[in-house]
C-alpha cells in the first residue's frame, strides 16, 4: 500500500469561465504536480469541492487524471459523502475506473454515532478491493471519528490510513501509538504536517503543495532522515503560506492563488465564493513569503 507516496495533494478541480470543469486544466495540474515532489494527487475530495460536484462530473474526472497519470502516481478517488449506499455505489464506480485508493470522509449533518461510524466505514470496505483511506474533519463534519473507532477500523484489512485534520494531536497520536506499522497516518492539515510526522505520522495529504510541493517534499524527507531542526526551519518558513491559505474556507484562497499566480482554475462554485479584498490581499502577501515551485513560473508566466 506505500506506493500512494508520502505526499499526495488534494487538488483543486479547475472551472472554466462557464463555471463547468475544465478536464484539460485538470490534467494538466495533476502532472505539473507530479514534477513538483508528489506522490499523488486526490480528485474530488473537499478542495475538489465535492459537494457541488455531480457523480457525472467526479467520474469524468476521476478517468480524465487517470488517464494522464498513468503510473507516474497514485490517483486517489474522493467518494465519501453522508450516504454509505451512494459512497459505495460511487467507489466501484471508481474501481472499476482505476482508482489507486479511495478518500472516504465522515459524514457530514447526519452526525452518526461512534458505532454507526464503524458500520458505515466496515460496510464501504467490504463492498470494493480498493485500499481505503479514512478522513476525519470535524471542522466541516461535526463529528469526530474517535481514536478509538479508528484503531477498530484499522483491524479491517483494505483501510490502509487515515487523513487526520481533526487538529487534536493527544487524539493523532493515540492513533498512531495504537495501529501497526503498516496503517497510514496521514496529516490532514499543513500545519500539522511536521508535528504529526515527528510523532511518527506517514505523510500529508495537503492543500499547500499545489505551489510548494517540493518544500514539502523536503520537510518529509528531513524528519525520516531525523533532520528535525532542518525540517522545523522548512516548517517555520511556510508557516505564513499554510495560514493564508486557510485564512476563509479551503478551496477559497488556493484557487484564488493560482488565478493569481497565471494558472486558470476558475472561481469557486456556489456556495462559495471568491476571497473578498482583505482576505485577498493577504494571500498575496503569503505568496511572497517563500519561493514557489518551479512550474508555476516556468509553465505559466
Amino acid at each position: 500500500m506505500a506506493k500512494l507516496g508520502r505526499l499526495l495533494t488534494a487538488m483543486i478541480t479547475p472551472f472554466d469561465e462557464k463555471g463547468e470543469v475544465d478536464y484539460e486544466q485538470a490534467k494538466k495540474l495533476a502532472l505539473a504536480l507530479l514534477e513538483s515532489g508528489n506522490d499523488g494527487v486526490v480528485v474530488s475530495g473537499t478542495t475538489g469541492e465535492s459537494p457541488t460536484l455531480t457523480r457525472e462530473e467526479k467520474l469524468r474526472l476521476l478517468a480524465e487524471v487517470k488517464s494522464a497519470v498513468g503510473e507516474r502516481g497514485a490517483v486517489v478517488a474522493g467518494t465519501g459523502n453522508y450516504n454509505t449506499k451512494e459512497t459505495i455505489e460511487l467507489t466501484k464506480e471508481a474501481e472499476r475506473i482505476g482508482a489507486d485508493a479511495v478518500l472516504l470522509v465522515v459524514p457530514y449533518y447526519n452526525k452518526p454515532t461512534q458505532e454507526g461510524l464503524f458500520e458505515h466505514f466496515k460496510t464501504i470496505a467490504s463492498n470494493t478491493n480498493l485500499p481505503c483511506i479514512l478522513y476525519n474533519v470535524p471542522s466541516r463534519t461535526v463529528t469526530n471519528l474517535a481514536a478509538s473507532t479508528v484503531l477498530r477500523l484499522s483491524q479491517i484489512d483494505n483501510i490502509i490510513g487515515i487523513k487526520e485534520a481533526s487538529g487534536n494531536l493527544t487524539q493523532v497520536a493515540e492513533i498512531i501509538n495504537g495501529v501497526s506499522d503498516d496503517f497510514l497516518v496521514f496529516s490532514g492539515n499543513d500545519g500539522d504536517t511536521f508535528h504529526i510526522l515527528t510523532l511518527g505520522g506517514y505523510g500529508v495529504i495537503s492543500v499547500a503543495s499545489h505551489l510548494v510541493g517540493l518544500q514539502i517534499k523536503e520537510l518529509i524527507d528531513k524528519v525520516i532522515e531525523g533532520k528535525v531542526a532542518e525540517a522545523a526551519k522548512i516548517h517555520h518558513n511556510l508557516s505564513a503560506l499554510f495560514k493564508a491559505l486557510f485564512i476563509v474556507s479551503n478551496p477559497i484562497p488556493i484557487k484564488y492563488a493560482l488565478n493569481y499566480l497565471g494558472f486558470p482554475a476558475g472561481a469557486p462554485r456556489l456556495p462559495l465564493t471568491p476571497p473578498d479584498e482583505k482576505s485577498a490581499a493577504l494571500i498575496e502577501a503569503a505568496l511572497k513569503t517563500c519561493p514557489l515551485d518551479p512550474w508555476i513560473s516556468s509553465n505559466l508566466k
